[in-house]
């Protein structure tokens, strides 16, 4: 007859497989079993994956910034004298709107003068800003926030500038003789900052920089825009004022 096992011999050998589920032990068990990663912690995979992935970042990053200095040592001579002369256009064009609160001008031309200085003078100084990144001459700032202009350099002789005589002429006029003369001398200035413009665009090889060209397409835009508000300003006025 086979033997017979009592219920009591079979609770050791239970006791004995409970705690071997509790210690982990098992078919995976044995001392060649690395324990499993914290919750949350990378794999050595993955750890590889993010260090070339590093490496992938920084090889990137070595390149833009190798462009980004060929950009700024590649420049167009066009580029530069556009961008020098168009820093003392607008200084005239801040020195002629400067005049207007104390000429007794009327409210829409102080409007004007104002809406002028504030945008001739946040584009000056971002093109000296283009200027200085490149190392190449800044023209001067002078005490009033307005560029220091030579008379007797080639700028003078830009289109649309004002000669020492017609500055002169503004200065002296007050009231509605003033209006006049403000709008005819500015259309006459903007108009010389769109032929610059053009200029630029019409040479070869010229406002390829994405900065020149935004911001000689802006001047255009803007100048034309003031050019004809400005005529229909100046058509307004009463005659023989």
């Amino acid at each position: 007859m086979p033997p017979r096992f009592h219920p009591r011999r079979l609770a050791p050998l239970a006791g004995i497989g409970w705690l071997c589920a509790v210690a982990g032990c098992g078919a995976s068990g044995g001392e060649g079993t690395s324990p499993p990663s914290p919750a949350g912690a990378p794999t050595s995979g993955e750890a590889s994956a993010t260090a070339a992935g590093r490496e992938d970042l920084a090889e990137l990053e070595r390149l833009y910034r190798a462009r980004q200095a060929e950009a700024l040592a590649r420049v167009h001579e066009a580029d530069v004298d556009f961008v020098t002369g168009m820093i003392s256009h607008h200084a005239q064009a801040l020195v002629m709107s400067a005049l207007a609160p104390d000429a007794g001008a009327s409210g829409s031309i102080r409007t004007l003068a104002a809406r002028i200085i504030n945008a001739q003078r946040d584009e000056i100084a971002n093109m000296q800003r283009w200027l200085r990144e490149r190392d190449l001459p800044v023209p001067v700032v002078s005490g009033d926030g307005t560029m220091a202009m030579d008379h007797g350099s080639h700028h003078a002789m830009m289109p649309g500038m004002l000669t020492p005589a017609q500055l002169d002429e503004l200065a002296s006029a007050r009231g509605p003789a003033f209006d006049r003369l403000f709008l005819t001398f500015m259309i006459q200035h903007h108009q010389g900052a769109v032929s610059m413009v053009q200029d630029l665009f019409a040479t070869d090889g010229a406002a390829q920089d994405d900065f020149i060209f935004k911001i000689a397409s802006d001047i255009q835009v803007d100048q034309i825009t003031e050019i004809n508000r400005m005529q229909l300003m100046l058509d307004a006025l009463p005659p023989g004022g």
